[in-house]
């Protein structure tokens, strides 16, 4: 499993940043949030989704990061240079933590990409397959990630997600506090 950090430690392709974290405890979430704002990149980020292109890092863009205490989930909503949300990348974990001070998740493969048409797409399924496969992943550990994929897929479905309605409020938050 690959250990995910909330300040993206080493990411070589973002040169120049701010970065901010606070840790939340509402009626609607509890758990850490974690802003990088890239300044400056070495080149932009795009990715392919449903035969299209989707531009994910760029100067000026943002990561929100949300890391739930006692879930198997963490969610980064990715905002373009004018704030505008180009995504909400879900990765189910087997756990979240910190170390020193870092909020982290523990990647299970599998991820759900929700774009701001409503479309929903799954990634990784063949990664956790193999994973399980070559013995990386535990059959509990298979079972349990496809157990919070469909709870997810579900809540997301019947428009009860509530990460979602919280990224822009949550962003500004964050803004405030950007180092």
């Amino acid at each position: 499993m690959k250990r995910k950090f909330g300040n993206y430690p080493g990411w070589e392709r973002v040169i120049e940043r701010e970065y901010a974290k606070t840790y939340l405890e509402t009626t609607d979430f509890r758990g850490y949030v974690t802003l990088l704002h890239t300044i400056k990149v070495a080149a932009p980020l795009n990715v392919c989704y449903l035969d299209s292109k989707c531009p994910i890092l760029d100067d000026g863009y943002m990561w929100l990061q949300h890391f739930p205490a006692g879930q198997h989930f963490g969610m980064i909503t990715v905002f373009d240079q004018d704030e505008n949300i180009v995504q909400w990348y879900i990765d189910i974990c087997q756990e979240i933590g910190t170390e020193n001070g870092i909020p982290w998740l523990d990647d299970l493969y599998l991820d759900i990409v929700v774009l701001p048409t409503g479309e929903l797409i799954t990634l990784d399924e063949v990664e956790l397959q193999e994973a399980l496969d070559d013995q990386i992943i535990t059959k509990d550990q298979y079972d349990s990630a496809w157990c919070e994929y469909t709870r997810l897929k579900r809540l997301i479905e019947q428009n009860k997600f509530v990460l979602f309605d919280l990224s822009k409020e949550h962003k500004e938050l964050l803004k405030t506090i950007l180092e």
